[in-house]
């Protein structure tokens, strides 16, 4: 009994000494070379860790867009010399840890202000969003920043009295062909919904 437990223990004592070389020998060799340390190797290039971003927080954001504006302005006075239009563009402002931002365009809006005599007169409301609505679709795509977005068109009668049709550009262009004066007014103009 007390000759197996002394056998158990040699081979016990044995594996761990075997293990133990075997580690130290791994540690100092390379490829089996004793002569070659592990800790004097240098890869052929140098390893370096370059973040390839940065982290910032992403918000929803607007920009004017002053060249643009000018542009479109220039058109549509040609039409209406009371009109006014402000091209903007929507994205998103990337907000860094430092306070600096960069802005992504998602998209190129357009704002356009015109006085009317009546807001009733669907017929001429929906001639003028034709007339405007060519000078926007003439702009270069490569003026375009993102998608086309929408022309938000303000027809004002007075300081209470407005209304606000939104023209989706790509709607306009793929489903608007052949419409014209009052049918094309009501295919955009949404009426606002009255509480009963």
């Amino acid at each position: 009994m007390k000759r197996n437990r002394n056998l158990i223990i040699g081979v016990i004592l044995t594996a761990a000494a075997i293990f133990v070389a075997l580690q130290n020998a791994n540690d100092s060799t390379v490829d089996g070379n004793p002569g070659l340390r592990a800790s004097t190797i240098t890869p052929a290039f140098p390893i370096t860790s370059t973040p390839t971003y940065e982290n910032c927080g992403y918000m929803w954001a607007y920009h004017d867009y002053p060249e643009l504006t000018e542009k479109v302005n220039l058109g549509v006075h040609d039409l209406n010399p009371d009109a006014s239009v402000h091209a903007e563009l929507f994205g998103e402002d990337c907000v860094y840890a430092d306070g600096r931002s960069t802005f992504g365009a998602m998209e190129t809006d357009f704002y356009l202000e015109l006085p009317v005599e009546s807001l009733s007169d669907e017929e001429t409301l929906g001639k003028w969003v034709e007339q405007f609505m060519l000078v926007i679709t003439q702009i270069p795509e490569d003026e375009i920043q993102g998608n086309y977005g929408f022309v938000e068109f303000s027809f004002i009668k007075n300081v209470t009295e407005r209304i606000t049709v939104r023209v989706s550009i790509q709607k306009y262009i793929q489903e608007a062909n052949g419409r014209s004066g009052a049918e094309l007014f009501r295919f955009f103009y949404t009426p606002p919904i009255h509480p009963t």
